[in-house]
């Protein structure tokens, strides 16, 4: 059963073993906010082992086009779709969260997007590749994000 994602009272439930969980879940209700006010979408989590197919397309995405291997634990992923764009999100234990903004008409924007929790460390296998830029969130304190382009077809 999906879990809502509530931004105005922000919950550590299901990100519990991140050492970095309170950070985690402000990221998460950033995203929850972000979705219900631009869109009207109500922004759902599953645990990771029922979203499978979701953790596992994206890990494709990242393997086929920049050979990356995200190395922390997934906790919880999400994917819907919203003006015409497939969103997939997933969690990690580490901190980190990676969506995929993927235009489903050709010629549609196609990205992946990193966002680091604040108090954790850039992860050992995006830190030679991408440079990470700072904003601030209420629910999550310092954010650093990156993306990269998708080329291929997923």
């Amino acid at each position: 059963m999906p879990q809502v994602v509530d931004f105005e009272n922000v919950s550590t439930s299901g990100l519990e073993s991140s050492p970095v969980a309170e950070a985690l879940a402000g990221l998460r209700a950033n995203e929850a906010r972000y979705y219900k006010n631009k869109f009207g979408h109500v922004f759902t989590v599953d645990p990771a082992p029922e979203a499978a197919e979701t953790v596992d397309w994206v890990h494709r995405i990242l393997k086929d086009e920049r050979d990356l291997v995200i190395s922390a634990r997934p906790l919880e992923a999400t994917t819907f779709e919203v003006d015409g764009t497939r969103m997939a999100y997933v969690f990690y234990e580490s901190g980190l969260s990676i969506n995929v903004m993927y235009g489903l008409d050709d010629g549609k924007k196609r990205a992946v997007g990193f966002k680091l929790s604040d108090g954790m460390d850039v992860p050992e296998e995006l830190a030679p590749r991408f440079k990470f830029a700072r904003q601030k969130s209420k629910l999550a304190g310092t954010i650093r994000g990156s993306f990269f382009v998708i080329k291929g077809e997923y």
